[in-house]
Parts: C-alpha cells; structure tokens; sequence
C-alpha cells in the first residue's frame, strides 16, 4: 500500500514528462536517447514502459533531474523512486 504522501509514479512520470517536452532542447534530446519518435511518444504516453524511459532519461542527466524536481515541487529521490516503481 502507497503512503499517502508518496505520489502514483505514473502520475509524476506524466507530469516530468511535459516538464520534459517544455523545452525543444531537451525534448530533442530524449526523442534521441529514447528512440522514440513524436508519434509514437503521443500514442504510448501513458504506458509504464515509455514513463520508465522518460525518468530513466531524467536520472541519466542530473541537472534536469534536480530542475525537474524543483519544478514539480518533489525530492528528486521521488523521481527515483517512479522510475523504480515503473521499471517492474
């Protein structure tokens, strides 16, 4: 059972995933490393295997996941943790 001050990980990987996309910089960048394509990243947004990808990119750069947490207001430990959460 989830703590109640724990957030859903596919909620929080939703939302560093428009964080991600708000700068063309960084979404380019995680259409490359991913191999995802715009197309594809619309239709499978929701899946917990594409959220992985997207924390997975958060975490490979620390800068945007420290930025990240900041934005979304979380420790950047409950990026992490959804990533985690969602790798299963």
């Amino acid at each position: 059972m989830r703590r109640q001050d724990t957030p859903d990980a596919a909620a929080l990987a939703l939302r560093a995933l428009v964080w991600t996309l708000g700068e063309p910089e960084r979404a380019q960048r995680l259409l490359d490393l991913t191999g995802l394509d715009p197309s594809d990243l619309r239709e499978r947004a929701g899946e917990p295997a594409v959220l992985a990808a997207v924390m997975g990119f958060l975490e490979a750069h620390q800068p945007d996941l420290m930025a990240c947490a900041e934005e979304l207001e979380v420790a950047p430990e409950a990026l992490v943790a959804a990533h985690e959460e969602l790798d299963r």
